[in-house]
């Protein structure tokens, strides 16, 4: 008997390559072609069929612009991250470290849910006792949450058939497997393959879905890229196992904003909304300490007060630049404008910037609270009590205006700050009470006003 054929497809863009190569010649990217069955002409017959319903051809202006009805998961963050509740028929990605609390969040989802619409609870990777075993732990009833565990793909679609469920959780995709494919689940083709039925099935029945998918050593979900692709909303589970607290962050969405957050404190009673989620990236400093500067960042449509901590210490003939939770090619940069613009020297200096909280800030908006406070650790004078920061320094000195400024002027105002540096281009057009505002143009004039303080 013939061994059956075989050929390589790309773990990363999904490309196929008769023969094993070290680069993807698709994407560039290294040892990621995986050795994977190939399929026969007729195996694969109408399997790449559309994933929408097919519709008639339309002039753009007369087809009704309306928003999408969305069911309200009843989980104010989960809701906030998803643009408002979940839409029929759309898919969601979410993905986690293992134990980071992505199957106790969707079973509390699902129980909330059942109140109001038909529900199913697909498990490839726990027992039916597992799983109600966890939801007694949790104080959840269950009574009208259905259950099925069950790896086959298509027992799955048949039992979505029959059950016409309006939500539908998928827990986890990378252990489902398809018939019609004769690799192992969750191999490159089965994860493409499955995630490809479901999504159409979701589409034309109007059943919600959600796909929960595991994630590499590096963070990013793992299997084929076409997966994010292929689904409306990617959402990532973040946080240490070791803290309480958890991030949802939207990273695609197509029914609701990007860059979105839910903040969520893990108790014994399953995940709860955190009301007030500055209050766990602010240090509980009695008083003012030297090093440490509050930031106004963004995440989507929220203002959230972060706290930068610096640490400037002597080093040697090779001073460390090492941050957590900012980018470590951004802080060298900002040490080089400091130098060169403000006159402060650290090029003997280990030079450490923490973000408190384990949160990860990408907008260059917190350049100027990161030298403010490795200007404060260097002098090892603290800050005023109530001092925050933001704008974005441009390799010239010069301090550009952050988006949406006056909402982050008046979200600290809110929470009791009362002193702020602020780019000029953000100072607000009329006073806001209870607070000092200080606009700057350039860097060594927010240096300047600091060393006056």
């Amino acid at each position: 008997m013939a061994s059956p054929k075989t050929h390589y497809v790309c773990s990363e863009c999904g490309a196929t390559s008769a023969k094993w190569l070290g680069r993807c010649p698709s994407c560039s990217a290294w040892n990621t072609l995986v050795e994977t069955v190939a399929e026969s002409a007729g195996s694969g017959k109408n399997r790449y069929q559309s994933l929408a319903r097919s519709q008639p051809v339309a002039t753009l202006s007369e087809i009704e612009a309306k928003d999408f009805d969305r069911t309200p998961t009843s989980l104010e963050e989960l809701d906030r991250v998803l643009g408002g509740g979940i839409v029929n028929g759309g898919v969601v990605l979410i993905g986690g470290d293992p134990g980071i609390g992505k199957s106790t969040l969707l079973l509390q989802a699902v129980e909330a849910l059942s109140k109001r619409m038909k529900v199913l609870y697909v498990t490839g990777e726990e027992s039916g006792a597992q799983v109600a075993m966890r939801a007694r732990r949790l104080g959840l009833d269950g009574s009208q949450v259905r259950v099925l565990a069950e790896i086959g793909l298509e027992k799955i679609l048949a039992t979505i058939e029959t059950e016409a469920p309006d939500f539908c959780v998928i827990d986890s995709i990378q252990t489902m497997y398809s018939e019609q494919l004769s690799s192992a689940p969750g191999s490159v083709a089965q994860v493409r393959e499955c995630a490809a039925q479901l999504t159409r099935t979701a589409k034309s029945t109007g059943c919600a879905m959600v796909l929960v998918g595991h994630v590499t050593k590096e963070g990013a979900l793992a299997g084929p890229r076409v997966l994010e692709h292929i689904v409306d909303t990617v959402l990532y589970f973040e946080g240490d196992t070791h803290s309480s607290y958890r991030l949802v962050r939207a990273i695609k969405n197509r029914f609701g904003a990007v860059n979105e957050i839910g903040v969520f404190a893990m108790t014994e009673k399953g995940l709860k909304g955190v009301t007030n989620p500055s209050a766990i990236f602010l240090s509980t400093h009695g008083e003012p300490v030297p090093g440490s500067c509050v930031l106004v960042t963004l995440e989507g449509t929220r203002p959230l007060l972060v706290e930068l901590q610096a640490l400037v210490d002597s080093g040697g003939p090779s001073p460390r630049r090492l941050s957590v939770g900012l980018d470590r090619d951004r802080l060298a940069m900002l040490l080089a404008v400091l130098h060169r613009h403000a006159g402060v020297a650290t090029m003997d200096q280990d030079v450490f910037v923490n973000a408190v909280g384990g949160v990860r800030i990408s907008e260059p908006a917190a350049d100027l609270a990161v030298l403010l406070s490795i200007q404060s650790s260097l002098r090892g004078k603290p800050l005023p009590k109530g001092f925050f920061a933001f704008g974005e320094v441009g390799l010239a000195g010069e301090v550009r205006p952050a988006p949406r400024g006056q909402e982050r002027l008046k979200e600290a105002a809110k929470l009791g700050f009362s002193v702020a540096v602020v780019p000029q281009a953000n100072a607000p057009k009329k006073p806001i009470p209870g607070l000092t505002v200080h606009a700057v143009a350039r860097i060594e004039d927010a240096i300047e006003i600091l060393r006056g303080m």
